[in-house]
């Protein structure tokens, strides 16, 4: 389950430069060992009872912000990232890992000073070393730390796909793969990492159950000191029944030809999970000098994980136009996809306090539907946690049409909210430029603005021009929508399918209407009913409508 993760997470800005927490040398102690503790326990689960309570992907992210942690504060490290569980079993040469590249263009620098260059899927599951001697499969060892490893000989043994007998130059023989689980079609794009890793590691940690071996397959990557020609070398395997080696190496000279490898094993079906691509270069150096860490003629390029451990920042809280508090959790910025996230909406104020989210927490991020950042849950609570005390839940429906500075979040809400596409449509008006008009013109209430002049926009300082002018036609355009829109400006708490069946043409015609007439349109019972006879008999409301009138808007 835990091998190099190499994952760049939040920890390293854009620029991969190391971004340090501001956090005293005694807090710094506290943060640490906490975290190193949990990783600890999940590493005796893994290693001593074969099972995983964490997703492979959280803990190489969690792994590697531990490490961050340590280089910050020089911090000794307290453990190793692969206990040696009984790793006695010397490797006879010894398994190098492999350098991630963070994109195409340092792959394309790391193949220009590189020749005989061969692109691989990087098969997810556990390393092993495969030892033949006088044709006969006499020792397999798990990668432990690279060099010594656990004897896993009777275990490798009685997996079918792995070959027993052997013939010519793999006679005598050193072979180091991956242990992966068989799957049938798998889509990795459509499918995931299935926690691959850690079920394998978890079937082959199993003593007294061989018959879960059966799901167990073997890719192999690497033949020390075997034949420098790579064709040779895959068509040896090939013979001795490692089929899938020579089905998925293929010959690539440039970048472009390995990312459409990539591409290609992302979306296709495949008989193992994947979790990105290698390329290597069949010029070797011999077995005796290869170390944990320097295969500098071997590289990952790994697919973009669907989710990310990000540490939260800060939590805060805004007040939506109904007067409803959200609360957003502002992060420390990941990549999903194309996305640079940091911030996720944490929904409601009792759905925060559920999830039980701090500044200083790890948490799971991933992209929902449209691309919307989501949290998926809470990896790791920091030990020093302290929450912000929520804002008072004085606001709702009716609240904060006018300004004032308590009310200045909900108020502002209602201003992004009536200039949207669906409402007035004006486009290009966020809350900055609200914020910016609010400044210079003061609004009383919601509808304000309609009084400012062109003269007076011209002159408003902090926009160009052209920025001056697209406001004017942007308000001039809001006049002149229909009576429909504006009651939906107002906030009328109407439904789009009663909306479109009202057929009244003015605000007086909907004073006029009672809760049974209201009853009678789509979608609105007896509640509802109540609620639009109450809004637009409302005083604050009534006014507003009544100033609608007076600024000619039509139906008022």
């Amino acid at each position: 389950m835990w091998k190099w993760a190499g994952v760049v997470v939040m920890v390293w800005s854009s620029y991969g430069t190391a971004i340090c927490p501001a956090w005293s040398h005694a807090k710094a102690e506290q943060e640490i060992a906490g975290l190193n503790a949990q990783i600890s326990r999940w590493n005796d689960a893994y290693w001593q009872e074969g099972k995983s309570d964490v997703s492979d992907e959280v803990y190489d992210q969690l792994n590697t912000r531990l490490k961050q942690w340590q280089q910050c504060f020089n911090h000794e490290p307290a453990t190793e990232d692969i206990p040696p569980a009984n790793g006695t079993q010397r490797h006879p040469f010894a398994h190098t890992g492999v350098h991630k590249v963070s994109g195409k263009e340092e792959l394309r620098q790391w193949m220009h000073s590189r020749r005989d260059l061969w692109v691989q899927p990087k098969v997810d599951g556990v390393a092993v070393t495969l030892v033949y001697h006088k044709g006969k499969l006499v020792q397999a060892i798990s990668r432990g730390d690279g060099v010594k490893g656990e004897d896993w000989t009777a275990r490798v043994q009685a997996i079918p796909s792995v070959p027993l007998n052997v013939k010519g130059v793999l006679s005598e023989s050193v072979l180091q793969g991956e242990i992966f689980l068989r799957r049938e079609g798998h889509i990795q794009q459509q499918m995931g990492g299935m926690n691959a890793r850690a079920k394998v590691a978890g079937m082959m940690m199993r003593q007294n159950n061989k018959t879960v071996l059966e799901n167990l397959g073997v890719f192999i990557w690497a033949w020390p000191d075997g034949p420098q020609s790579m064709p040779q070398r895959l068509s040896e395997l090939t013979k001795a029944g490692f089929n899938l080696a020579a089905q998925y190496t293929r010959a690539v000279s440039t970048a472009d030809e390995v990312e459409k490898n990539r591409k290609e094993w992302l979306t296709s079906s495949l008989p193992f999970v994947t979790d990105g691509i290698i390329v290597r270069s069949s010029v070797e150096p011999v077995g005796e000098l290869w170390l944990p860490g320097e295969g500098d003629w071997v590289v990952a390029w790994k697919y973009s994980p669907v989710s990310q451990v990000a540490e939260v920042n800060a939590i805060q809280f805004a007040i939506g136009r109904t007067g409803k508090i959200s609360v957003v959790a502002v992060l420390e910025s990941v990549q999903l996809d194309d996305k640079r996230v940091k911030r996720v909406n944490l929904g409601s104020v009792s759905r925060w306090q559920a999830l039980d989210i701090a500044p200083g927490d790890q948490i799971l991020v991933s992209l929902a539907g449209q691309g919307i950042p989501r949290v998926d849950k809470v990896v790791w609570r920091g030990n020093d946690r302290k929450k912000p005390a929520p804002p008072a839940s004085r606001y709702h429906s009716f609240t904060c049409f006018y300004a004032s500075p308590e009310c200045l979040e909900q108020f502002f809400a209602r201003l992004v909210w009536l200039g949207s596409k669906q409402i007035l449509n004006m486009e290009g008006l966020g809350d900055s430029s609200w914020r910016l008009l609010h400044q210079t013109y003061h609004f009383e209430h919601i509808f304000s603005w309609l009084a400012v002049t062109q003269e007076q926009i011209e002159k408003t300082s902090g926009l160009n021009p052209v920025r001056r002018l697209q406001l004017w036609h942007r308000f001039e355009f809001a006049r002149h929508q229909p009576f429909k829109k504006w009651i939906k400006a107002l906030g009328i708490p109407l439904p789009q399918a009663a909306a479109n069946a009202l057929s009244v043409q003015s605000w007086r015609q909907l004073q006029d209407k009672d809760a049974v007439s209201w009853n009678q349109l789509p979608g609105i019972g007896t509640e509802k009913a109540r609620k639009l006879v109450e809004f637009v008999h409302d005083p604050q409301i009534t006014r507003l409508a009544t100033w609608l009138g007076e600024q000619g808007i039509d139906g008022f």
